[in-house]
Parts: C-alpha cells; sequence; structure tokens
C-alpha cells in the first residue's frame, strides 16, 4: 500500500464505503490491506471498498471490494456513493456513465437522491428454499414474519452457504409486508455479515414482493423498500418474457468523513 491514501467515507442508506479516487492509476492494494483498511477494529471499518478509476470511453470506472478485500459483484448502494463522490469531486455531469465489473451503467442526481441504472434481470429462478434472481449480485429472497426478531445472520449465512449455491455463494433476503410496505434485512456474502442496506437485495425484494401480488407486462412499478438504514425506492418494468428491464435503484448518499491512512 502507499505510505500515504487519501480516502473519504460515504453511507447510503446505512451500508457504508470507502472512496478512494485512483483517477490517476497508481494505488494498487492487496486483498489483505484492502480487509484490514475495512475492519472494524483495525482499519477505517466499512462494508467495502471502491476505487474511482479512469476509463477511456466512460466517465470512469468502479473497481469495489468487499469488506473481505475480495473484488465484489455489482453493489448498487456503492454505485450510488461513487456517483456522489464523483460529484464531490468536480466531475459535473448531467448523467453520468461509468463501467463495473457487470457491464455499463447511467446515474444522475435528482432533488437529493441519486439515480442509478442497473442492468436487465434476465428471470426468476424458482429453488427449493425461495425464489432467486440475478440483480448485478445474485439474491435470494424470503418472506418471514416478525422480521425484527429474525434471526437474520444465523439463518442467512446457511442459506448463503447452502450447496444449492455453490460455489460462489448467494445473498440472502428476508422481507416482511406490513401495511402493504415492504421490509427488508439482508445477510451480505463478502461481508459475511447482515447490512443496513442493500441496493441490488432490495431490487430482488421489489420485483418478487410485487411478482407475487400480480404484475402486468409493460407497465412501470416503483416499489419503496425500508431497509434498517433507510428507504430505497426501485423502479422497474417487467416483460412479458420474464426477464425485467428499465431498473433503477434510487435513494441518498452521505459523505460522513475523509482521512488520510
Amino acid at each position: 500500500m502507499n505510505s500515504r491514501l487519501e480516502f473519504v467515507k460515504y453511507q447510503s442508506t446505512g451500508n457504508d464505503f470507502i472512496l478512494i479516487d485512483n483517477r490517476k492509476g497508481r494505488i494498487r492494494l492487496s486483498r489483505a490491506e484492502i480487509a484490514r483498511i475495512c475492519h472494524r477494529k483495525f482499519g477505517v471499518g466499512a462494508d467495502g471498498l471502491i476505487l474511482l478509476n479512469p476509463a477511456a470511453s466512460r466517465d470512469f470506472e468502479m473497481k469495489n471490494y468487499n469488506s473481505d478485500g475480495g473484488e465484489c459483484s455489482m453493489c448498487g448502494n456503492g454505485g450510488r456513493a461513487l456517483i456522489q463522490f464523483a460529484r464531490d469531486l468536480g466531475i459535473m455531469k448531467d448523467a453520468y456513465r461509468f463501467l463495473a465489473i457487470d457491464g455499463e451503467h447511467e446515474a444522475r442526481l435528482d432533488a437529493g437522491s441519486i439515480e442509478l441504472k442497473m442492468s436487465p434481470v434476465p428471470g426468476i429462478i424458482e429453488t427449493a428454499v425461495g425464489p432467486a434472481l440475478d440483480t448485478g449480485s445474485p439474491h435470494l429472497v424470503i418472506g418471514v414474519a416478525n422480521l425484527l426478531q429474525y434471526e437474520v445472520v444465523r439463518e442467512g449465512r446457511a442459506l448463503r452457504n447452502s450447496p444449492l449455491f455453490m460455489p460462489g455463494g448467494i445473498n440472502v433476503n428476508f422481507h416482511e409486508l406490513r401495511d402493504g410496505k415492504v421490509f427488508l434485512r439482508t445477510y451480505e456474502r463478502g461481508v459475511e455479515d447482515e447490512t443496513l442496506s442493500c441496493g441490488t437485495g432490495a431490487i430482488a425484494t421489489a420485483i418478487i414482493t410485487r411478482r407475487n401480488s400480480g404484475l402486468s407486462a409493460g407497465v412501470p412499478q416503483e416499489v419503496p423498500v425500508h431497509c434498517q438504514g433507510g428507504e430505497l425506492r426501485i423502479r422497474f418494468t417487467a416483460e412479458a418474457d420474464g426477464s425485467f428491464r428499465e431498473i433503477w435503484l434510487i435513494g441518498p448518499s452521505v459523505k460522513t468523513f475523509e482521512g488520510t491512512l
């Protein structure tokens, strides 16, 4: 790791990230270094670390890592944090276009919220333990009663490591409908714990809960999802072939502090 490393910390509805400006392409971090920086006792502490890298044909590239130091699949809340970071760095755009591990994304800021367009979802897979879908990251969605008292870490860890989803594992979303509202708690692989919010998990949960109540192809949907760290809004359109497109993840991302390691 460089002798001095400047960083900024952001939280997106409680999902927190370390953001580093790497537009000069000089920063190289090992898996062990990333894990130590993200450690909540021995480092800065975060659910993940994101590098803002240069990209020849787009505004920038998102390179994101889980708190265990491994490169992770697409992170919606991390992507929204990256957009706010870019704006705070002085990268001013009406619409941002950036590259991530799953391809190109579009984003914009509107009235204090970051709107991030996600990749299309090809469809829902029915497994022995519940519906699963890939919203940029693989997610299992399970409805439960008494969500606040539910053993999310214990049950989520068991399902995340189930042979059904190996070798990569899966993120596990437990949701409850109360007064017509969707409440969500998520166990995230790579973090190996519950996080206060998960953007791709909120998308998966919004799609499943709306599917369960009846969907019409071609009709745009908007679903508020209440996470432990705040509310996210999900827009999407179901297609006749069972896929989902025009998926937008909407919510705030806030700078909490900056420093030098």
